[in-house]
């Protein structure tokens, strides 16, 4: 008997419908079966950080059965995940079968009369997978290693740092961690530096031209010869923002409309040129919950489990990726699909390839793509309307790269006055829709060009001042943090989801409206953690970590020697911060007062929400909850007030106050018509 083992009941079904001989076997573990104990450190920092792995308690009959089937079986193929996460749970099924020695930092396979083999594939397709099998080879020792690294370096911050966070705050459920508190950082700073941000009051000018029975529109760009806008750029601590104001403000605005209203115009040039705009890159994984969460609002963790759905089916490759590469057997069907589809003229005649701008990038993986371009999004009918929303979104991303680009011709009229100020119209025309072709919402209106001829006279019909307000740098949705750690190199594909989830169920931050704000409990954690452990908790110094696990696994880096590395710092702040005494208070006292007693509530912290409590605990017990009100919208039902609620999974959503009488919900802030009423 042949044994392969993967990791999930999904991929037992997907590979039993292509591995049909009576003589194979799939089983599954259902993910890790063996980790470090959750209720010590289990990390012997005096024997070189010598980890203690135990069986996982709810997978002792999983354990029980792989045993026996190993066995029996003739070969064993070991084939979870291509990732670290996958090659960690085939080493530890590997140990459980009699074929590691557990020799720190080793990682050994013995006793192998058995033939123990690994199959890498990144699709569950027939023929990747029947050619992984044919070619499985020994376990990728040095992914095995760095994933160890990785889980050492977090159960050290997460065992020596959190007991700290107890003392300091009074609330044993907290917990620090490696990328977890950098990841919640950059949202605890960006929120200060939205607070301190001092927005300023500017105008933008528009002109209502018209020349015969022509009317059109033009944006005001110089006065007097000089661009109107001014950049101002904020060095933050994510990198630099820049922002915009005009010229215009309330001391010039009505004296520069008053003598713009006075003068004559005419047609000082008109530009007319052509542009290619080039089909956007295939999806990786960063860029797939970016998308998921803008487009469709999807969390990380939610688009994380359709995409492992859509993998573990065969319909898409491996989606856990960093690269932006495609296979050249995919780039032959997609020219191929494209000539049978949409005919000779929306191929392009070069292969287009990608590159991420990441050096540490994998580029021997791929991008995430369909298996196969003939399982079209719409006649695919067993996926939920999620998964074809995620599916369609990977297949056209990807089936674009080949398309040719889309032309545009782009019209452009300056037109000036004697004081030699400008305004600007500019037109755009789609002349060949190329890889819109797949897009059609996306493809712009056919406008009719206007017909205007250099040093025209223009009658002015009107001017429209706008007024507008400089904008603070944006609040991190879950798509922007991604980006932002990615770009700082903080965390990988596999990680994005888990940190961002992590931080919402710890309180830390709380989604509002789809963006991430810091809790008052969040902000008290980052700054005790970024000002007690200056070392560990910087962008860059994790940022270098990072990269010192990718050089590990790819046998570059010593893994004790980068263990060392990170806790030669750690162990420097945990002796320096270890007799601190002091206290920070994250309860807030209210103006509502207690019905039993009298005395002040005060809003405090669980590890379930915000709750209030009698400030005259424990003599008084009472508790109440926390119910957030929305200020000047009302229930568009009854006019009641609109609470902020959450279902049991933690998601917001806004409700009446008034039920049961009232049943009013929504996902979405009611639009307030009349905020008097």
């Amino acid at each position: 008997m042949k044994l392969i083992i993967v990791e999930s009941p999904t991929k037992v079904k997907s590979f039993s419908k292509i591995f049909k001989n009576k003589e194979i076997t799939v089983f599954a573990t259902k993910g890790h079966i063996r980790d470090l104990p959750k209720n010590k450190l289990a990390i012997d920092i005096e024997n070189n950080f010598k980890p203690e792995y135990v069986d996982i308690k709810e997978k002792k009959q999983v354990i029980k059965e792989l045993k026996s089937l190993g066995k029996k079986a003739d070969e064993i193929i070991l084939a979870t995940d291509p990732d670290r996460e996958g090659e960690s749970i085939s080493y530890h099924t590997a140990y459980y079968l009699g074929f590691i020695k557990e020799d720190w930092p080793d990682f050994k396979i013995i006793n192998n009369k058995t033939k123990l083999k690994r199959m890498v594939f990144y699709e569950i397709t027939e023929t990747e997978l029947k050619k992984a099998f044919e070619n499985a080879k020994e376990l990728r020792s040095d992914l095995v290693k760095a994933q160890n690294c990785r889980r050492i370096l977090d159960r050290l911050v997460g065992y020596k740092v959190s007991p700290l966070l107890w003392k300091k705050i009074g609330k044993r459920w907290l917990s620090a961690g490696r990328v977890q508190t950098v990841a919640l950082r950059l949202v605890v700073e960006r929120q200060k530096e939205i607070d301190n941000f001092k927005p300023e009051t500017y105008f933008n000018i528009s002109a209502e031209f018209r020349s015969d029975k022509q009317k059109f529109l033009a944006q005001l760009k110089q006065i007097k010869g000089e661009d109107i806008d001014i950049r101002t750029t904020l060095s933050l601590f994510a990198g630099d923002y820049t922002y915009k104001k005009t010229k215009l403000n309330e001391s010039n605005i009505e004296e520069e409309i008053n003598r713009l209203e006075h003068n004559d115009y005419k047609i000082k040039k008109i530009e007319t040129k052509k542009t290619k705009r080039q089909a956007p890159s295939p999806l990786n994984t960063s860029l797939l919950q970016q998308l998921c969460n803008r487009n469709f609002g999807y969390s990380t963790k939610y688009t994380m489990r359709i995409a492992q759905s859509l993998y573990e089916q065969g319909l898409i490759t491996y989606h856990r990726t960093d690269s932006f590469n495609l296979s050249e057997e995919f780039l032959k069907q997609a020219k191929t699909f494209i000539l049978k589809e949409f005919g000779k003229d929306y191929l392009n005649e070069q292969t287009k390839t990608y590159k991420t701008k990441s050096r540490l990038a994998q580029e021997a993986h791929e991008a995430i793509r369909p298996t196969d371009l003939n399982k079209k999004p719409e006649i695919l009918k067993n996926l939920s309307q999620p998964q074809k929303k995620v599916y369609k979104l990977i297949y056209k991303r990807a089936l674009a790269t080949q398309f040719k680009p889309a032309e545009f011709e782009i019209l452009k009229i300056h037109i000036t006055n004697k004081d030699n100020d400008l305004f600007v119209t500019e037109q755009e025309r789609l002349v060949f829709d190329g890889y819109l072709k797949l897009y059609p919402n996306l493809n712009p209106r056919q406008d009719k060009f206007l017909k205007l001829t250099e040093n025209s006279k223009l009658d002015l019909e009107k001017l429209n001042k706008e007024e507008k307000q400089t904008l603070p740098p944006p609040a991190y949705t879950e798509a922007g943090l991604i980006k932002a750690l990615e770009e700082k190199g903080i965390g990988r594909p596999s990680t994005y989801a888990p940190i961002i989830s992590l931080i919402q169920e710890r309180k830390y931050v709380e989604k509002i409206d789809g963006v991430l704000r810091p809790s008052i409990l969040g902000t008290a954690i980052s700054d005790y953690l970024s000002n007690s452990f200056k070392d560990i908790f910087e962008l860059d110094f994790t940022a270098k970590m990072e990269e010192d696990l990718d050089k590990i696994a790819n046998g570059e880096e010593d893994i004790i020697q980068v263990i060392y590395k990170f806790y030669k710092p750690l162990e420097k702040d945990l002796e320096k911060n270890k007799n601190d005494q002091t206290h920070i208070n994250v309860e807030r006292e209210t103006e509502k007062k207690c019905p039993k007693c009298g005395k002040n509530l005060i809003l405090r912290f669980s590890k379930y929400g915000k709750f209030y409590g009698c400030s005259g605990f424990p003599d008084c017990k009472y508790i109440e909850p926390y119910i957030e009100y929305v200020d000047n919208v009302a229930c568009p039902k009854c006019g009641g007030k609109i609470i902020i609620k959450k279902t049991s999974k933690g998601k917001r959503f806004y409700g009446c106050k008034n039920y049961p009488d009232c049943d009013f919900s929504s996902w979405k802030l009611p639009k307030q018509e009349n905020n008097n009423t």
